[in-house]
């Protein structure tokens, strides 16, 4: 440490993902119960009321910018709904209770709970459009990927930049139809697939770091995640680079009415243009990324991560709970 910059002289602020990660950890605590019983509504609703009734005592003045919304008819965690206890600084809140609720339901890994912050007015507003292209990967990835190219050559130009051959690249993409041709496209470039059925934030955050088993997350998943996912991006120094995708000709001339660009790249900043951006997400059932909550003799155990994008830093929270607390 520089002898003119002392620990002395420093005062730390205050780090608003610490206390938003009791919301994400009570969401999947909540929801454990319904894993694997088949009924993703019951699962979602339950981490929904957590999580809802945990972010009542956060010190901020959020307002719900990407929430359960039209997509999931939800009565709580609505888009515009006020959250926080009304002190502390305004900003936009982004949550998704559960990403991967029929993860969740069916006991497959890779559910979590999830919520992003930044300072208000800085999440971009998507205006209905629900889908968008999306490539993530991490900070080697800055300066060579491009998503308007063939994603044969961005996978070769990251392999490169990241001094590895071609076929030890790992590239997630959602198991749907409609990625027929981009799975068949990545394959004959010589690289690696990891389907994934649902979870795109899962993906897309796995691809921004420099341990995981992924290298690179591609295709058309959800918008609001594609916001979400970008909080965490910024802090890990990564690439996400989108274009909305209007998934039918009514969406598509809602978009240009909005004043949407289809065909502009956005970017990290476009997505989050605030510095002051956290992402905290809490494994529901366990995978790559996050363990999900388990029982260890008398506690109930939860894996977190929490992520502030001004700082850069990057915190693993183990918690261990009785469960008494939640019958």
């Amino acid at each position: 440490m520089n002898a003119s910059h002392t620990l002395g002289d420093w005062q730390p602020d205050r780090n608003l993902a610490m206390e938003l990660v009791r919301a994400t950890e009570a969401a999947a605590i909540r929801a454990t119960p319904w894993v694997g019983r088949g009924d993703k509504n019951a699962a979602d609703g339950a981490a929904v009321d957590a999580m809802r009734r945990f972010l009542s005592t956060v010190a901020m003045r959020g307002t719900v910018v990407i929430g359960e919304g039209e997509k999931d008819d939800a009565p709580w965690l609505y888009n515009g709904e006020q959250v926080g206890n009304g002190e502390g600084a305004e900003c936009d809140v982004a949550v998704d209770p559960i990403d991967g609720t029929r993860l969740t339901a069916e006991g497959r890994p890779g559910a979590l709970s999830v919520i992003a912050v930044a300072d208000r007015g800085s999440m971009y507003d998507p205006s209905a459009v629900f889908y968008m292209d999306k490539l993530v990967c991490g900070p080697e990835g800055v300066g060579i990927v491009d998503i308007e190219r063939p994603i044969g050559e961005n996978i070769r130009a990251l392999a490169r930049a990241k001094r590895v051959d071609v076929s030890d690249i790992r590239v997630a993409v959602l198991d749907r139809p409609r990625h027929d041709q981009l799975i068949a496209d990545i394959r004959d470039a010589g690289a690696g697939t990891r389907l994934i059925m649902d979870g795109d934030v899962a993906a897309g955050v796995n691809a921004a770091q420099w341990d995981s088993r992924v290298d690179l997350a591609v295709g058309v998943g959800g918008t609001p995640e594609g916001i979400i996912t970008a909080c965490a991006v910024k802090a890990l120094g990564g690439v996400i680079q989108g274009k909305l995708w209007p998934k039918d000709d009514e969406e598509r001339e809602q978009a240009l009415a909005a004043g949407h660009d289809l065909d502009r790249v956005l970017h990290a900043n476009d997505l989050v243009a605030s510095d002051n951006a956290y992402f905290v997400a809490t494994g529901i059932t366990s995978a790559d990324f996050l363990d999900g909550v388990q029982r260890r003799g008398p506690f109930l155990r939860s894996e977190s991560v929490v992520m502030r994008a001004y700082s850069g830093t990057i915190r693993r929270v183990i918690t261990d709970q009785r469960p008494q607390r939640w019958d």
